[in-house]
């Protein structure tokens, strides 16, 4: 119904439109000062457009309202046998494997740092000590060259006896003994016996400057004049 209305409104604003279009036109004619022949050709050629509405639509017709019906009731329900549940049976504890502790970390401390090098030790003192050195060497060699043994000058022998001496730490010898023969046994003993009793010496120092004892190598030439 409302779609009808609609239609036809439509309809008539279209021919109202077209009339007003018509007497614009009319006037513009009618100003312009055309032959009004021609106003009329045009008017009759407009025809009015009758516009016949549709008719409604009929109604469908109100179903009749639903008789409600009759439920019959429900059968008697007989309530189930009771059901007899045993009690469950005590859970049964079962202890998982255990797995063995995992081994310790190892920590590995981080390396000591490097010490830097001692300083070298300080250079020791200077040594003092010396050997053993004669003390008026040319007196005593010449008193033990003197002592000539007597049985040597009975039988004309020289020679020359090489000697080493132990001296003690006050200079005087100590003890002798002969490196090189003369060839004569009163020579060499003559020799050893003259270091000990006419030699002296400066005695040898140790390494602070105190005496000590040390030792001396010589050589005695007996000869006739």
């Amino acid at each position: 119904m409302a779609y009808a209305d609609q239609q036809m409104g439509g309809n008539k604003i279209v021919s109202i439109a077209i009339v007003a279009l018509i007497h614009v036109l009319i006037g513009w004619l009618l100003i312009s000062g055309l032959a009004i022949k021609g106003a009329q050709a045009v008017i009759e050629r407009v025809t009015t457009v009758d516009i016949e509405e549709p008719p409604p639509p009929e109604e469908p017709d109100e179903p009749p309202p639903e008789q409600p019906q009759e439920v019959a009731p429900p059968p008697p329900v007989a309530p189930p046998p009771p059901i007899n549940i045993a009690p469950a049976p005590p859970p049964i504890q079962t202890q998982p494997t255990i797995p063995p502790p995992a081994p310790p970390a190892l920590t590995i401390p981080p390396p000591a740092p490097i010490a830097p090098p001692a300083p070298p030790p300080p250079p020791p003192p200077p040594s003092l000590a010396q050997g053993a050195t004669p003390r008026g060497q040319a007196r005593w060699a010449r008193r033990i060259q003197e002592n000539y043994p007597s049985r040597a000058l009975r039988e004309e022998v020289e020679g020359t006896v090489g000697v080493r001496v132990t001296i003690g730490a006050n200079g005087r010898v100590s003890g002798c003994s002969v490196t090189g023969s003369s060839g004569s046994s009163v020579l060499d003993q003559a020799a050893c016996r003259g270091m000990e009793r006419y030699a002296r010496f400066n005695p040898a120092l140790d390494d602070a400057g105190n005496p000590t004892s040390g030792s001396y190598t010589t050589r005695i030439t007996y000869r006739l004049n």
